[in-house]
């Protein structure tokens, strides 16, 4: 009987080491699989009884465990491969096998198909889709990035910061509309956008009055692109838009600012109003510095920008760190349209492999906590690459010679108490 015993002890070892030779063979299959984590073989003994004297039956395999390790990034340059770097997954939804659902991957190697982000398989990769107001839905939906053009946009605010030369005598003669820059101390010009995407230079001019610490500003355009207002006189080359005074205090800070704003109507467009933002005056509570100063330096412009847009073409696509997804267009604006969702998990041991280089949650697993990219811990966005498998070609080869080997040992101790059998059988010879 324990002749027997010994060959069924070696069969269950046969039994676990070839399971364990398939778990390393399995690796080794998927050592270039995106997203791909390797796997290891449990272990434990069998006893032939529940006596605490019993000897062991044997091993078996108890199951196969994923190792959810970081994988390595490979830089691929497609703007729509995406890696993660950290704990988490990226959520697609759709069929897997006939089975619909939400799904977990780490393999980020996605396209935009029909606007939709997905995945080689088609699934929808998941997100929060951007509010017209700024910030992002609280639900979850797909991914989309339609190719429209994306619409022009008016000018609504200017802003300038400068400094005026505090050394600066005022003209010899009054401004001049039609001869702004011969009667001006300083001027900058910027281009804003119509309702319809047109640029239109405006000129800023300032002017040094007879006054100590004051300046006017006279915002101008030129006549012939300008429906209303109409000029001062007929013929005129320059149209004012706005004009005010500027105050600045004894150590060159801005002092008062009345509010500059211009409502004008260019060429066949409809009528639109921009204000002008100069800095933030004393008078007002701010510091008298982000704008414009007068301090005893050369004029000049550090910085100035305004909110308008002509319309663009789709040329790119853009996803940062924090996952979110914007449209690059063809006149240098970028919109974003959603904000990727990441899931993580209690136990990613836990989680359900389906294939396909996704999982399913399970009751093991817990549920997801879905959020943000980077937020709450979850693996920040790496665009432009992949995460390759965690496969280490010289471990399995390692493994599967040890499971070999261990595979020959139990093979070795059946045909050990084989031939213990037949010298028993030939006893009564």
């Amino acid at each position: 009987m324990s002749v027997n015993k010994t060959m069924n002890t070696g069969i269950s070892g046969l039994k676990a080491q070839e399971q364990a030779l398939g778990v390393v063979s399995d690796n080794i299959a998927n050592v270039n699989t995106v997203g791909f984590k390797h796997s290891r073989a449990l272990f434990e003994d069998v006893l032939g009884s529940t006596s605490k004297t019993a000897s062991g039956s044997g091993a078996r395999m108890t199951r196969t465990q994923q190792i959810f390790s970081q994988g390595a990034l490979q830089n691929t340059g497609i703007g729509t491969d995406l890696a993660l770097s950290g704990d988490g997954f990226f959520v697609l939804r759709g069929s897997v096998d006939g089975e619909a659902g939400q799904f977990y991957s780490r393999a980020g190697q996605f396209s935009f198909r029909e606007g939709s982000l997905v995945n080689p398989d088609g699934l929808n990769v998941q997100g929060y889709a951007a509010l017209p107001g700024g910030g992002f839905a609280n639900e979850l939906s797909d991914v989309t990035l339609t190719a429209s053009a994306l619409p022009p946009s008016a000018t609504s605010a200017m802003e300038i910061t400068a400094n005026l030369d505090a050394n600066t005598a005022p003209p010899t003669v009054p401004f001049d509309p039609n001869d702004p820059a011969a009667t001006s101390n300083f001027s900058t010009t910027m281009t804003v956008f119509d309702p319809q995407g047109n640029g239109h230079s405006v000129d800023v001019y300032f002017v040094k009055t007879a006054n100590p610490n004051e300046w006017d500003v006279h915002v101008m355009a030129d006549a012939t692109e300008v429906n209303t207002p109409a000029p001062a006189n007929p013929g005129d080359t320059y149209v004012e838009l706005a004009s005010s005074t500027l105050t600045f205090d004894g150590d060159g800070l801005l002092q008062n600012a009345p509010a500059l704003n211009a409502t004008v109507a260019f060429g066949n467009a409809s009528a639109q109003t921009f204000d002008i933002d100069l800095g933030d005056p004393t008078s007002a509570g701010g510091t008298g510095q982000l704008g414009i100063t007068q301090y005893g330096a050369p004029s000049s412009v550090a910085s100035q920008s305004q909110d308008g847009f002509a319309s663009g073409d789709l040329v790119g696509v853009d996803i940062a760190a924090d996952g979110t997804v914007s449209g690059v267009y063809s006149n240098g604006e970028t919109l974003a349209v959603a904000q990727l969702a990441i899931a993580k998990f209690q136990s990613n041991d836990g989680l359900a492999r389906m294939g396909s280089n996704v999982w399913a949650e399970t009751r093991d697993s817990d549920a997801p906590a879905i959020g943000p990219a980077g937020d709450g811990g979850r693996a920040g966005v790496v665009s432009g690459a992949i995460e390759q498998s965690t496969v280490d070609l010289t471990a399995q080869f390692v493994d599967m010679i040890t499971y070999q080997r261990a595979f020959s040992a139990n093979a070795k101790t059946i045909t050990t108490a084989d031939e213990m059998l037949s010298e028993v059988v030939n006893l009564k010879r």
